[in-house]
């Protein structure tokens, strides 16, 4: 079992939902935090609300440039002196068609959502490596297993995410790193609303199902209890999409039909 306390964990996407959630409860536990996302300001609210500040060190990052990601990866480790549990929760989602959506924006929602999630990964694991201890952790989404309408390339990017974290899962295994993936349903964050239209604006809406999903702390408390118990693969979420999971996987033709007709926004 992981213990949290004094470990130093990295989260992306932490100036809001899920990974703000994560940073409160982590902070709580006395874990040494490093705080990223875009936006700086942001991370210092969230730093501010935080127990044990002078345990936390911000630094901003964007995950769309994953050429600039190796240097903050190296800004990272200097920090505290090592990265020993990287959480990889920032990324971007989508809410149209297939037919109405440009290519330049299945690009951008793979080049946060995948690319710049396994840049900083790959920048991180040496050390990892080096130290025979590290814990790679990376929100992806019930969607990194089921596909649903109007999310085709946000699907696409976390289906990635599963085949390359299974991979360095059983390469790794024996240096001491583990892997856990983790699969949220329906999380009552601002995800809907930054989601991407086909045009690459912003749907700016708060979609019902989300609306109505777990809170952040919710899901916090229950992916901080997968760490700690080094699961390799969790499902979060209400009765219908982690019904759909097991759905999909052994009854996939019905999966197909019901999948049709479901409310997915």
């Amino acid at each position: 079992m992981t213990k949290i306390s004094n470990n130093v964990v990295m989260i992306t996407g932490a100036s809001s939902g899920i990974g703000e959630a994560l940073a409160y409860e982590l902070a709580a536990k006395g874990a040494r935090l490093i705080l990223s996302a875009r936006r700086k300001e942001e991370l210092e609210r969230v730093k501010g609300n935080c127990a044990n500040q002078e345990n936390i060190r911000i630094l901003s990052l964007d995950l769309s440039d994953s050429f600039a990601i190796g240097q903050k990866a190296k800004e990272a480790e200097s920090l505290f002196g090592q990265v020993d549990i990287l959480i990889n929760c920032g990324g971007i989602s989508q809410r149209d068609k297939v037919i109405n959506t440009q290519l330049e924006v299945d690009r951008k929602i793979m080049e946060v959502n995948y690319f710049g999630t396994i840049a900083l990964t790959k920048a991180l694991l040496p050390g990892m490596v080096n130290r025979k201890f590290g814990h790679q952790v990376v929100i992806t989404s019930a969607t990194g297993i089921i596909s649903t309408p109007l999310r085709s390339s946000y699907a696409a990017s976390k289906h990635a995410l599963h085949g390359f974290y299974d991979a360095l899962r059983a390469e790794h295994h024996d240096d001491g790193l583990r892997v856990s993936i983790i699969l949220p349903g329906y999380v009552r964050t601002q995800i809907s609303l930054n989601a991407l239209m086909g045009d690459g604006s912003q749907q700016n809406k708060m979609d019902d199902a989300q609306d109505q999903g777990l809170s952040p702390e919710a899901c916090a408390k229950k992916i901080i209890q997968a760490i700690e118990k080094n699961k390799e693969e969790v499902y979060i979420g209400g009765v219908k999409e982690v019904a759909g999971i097991y759905l999909k996987r052994f009854l996939p033709r019905l999966f197909s039909k019901v999948i049709r007709k479901a409310a997915v926004t």
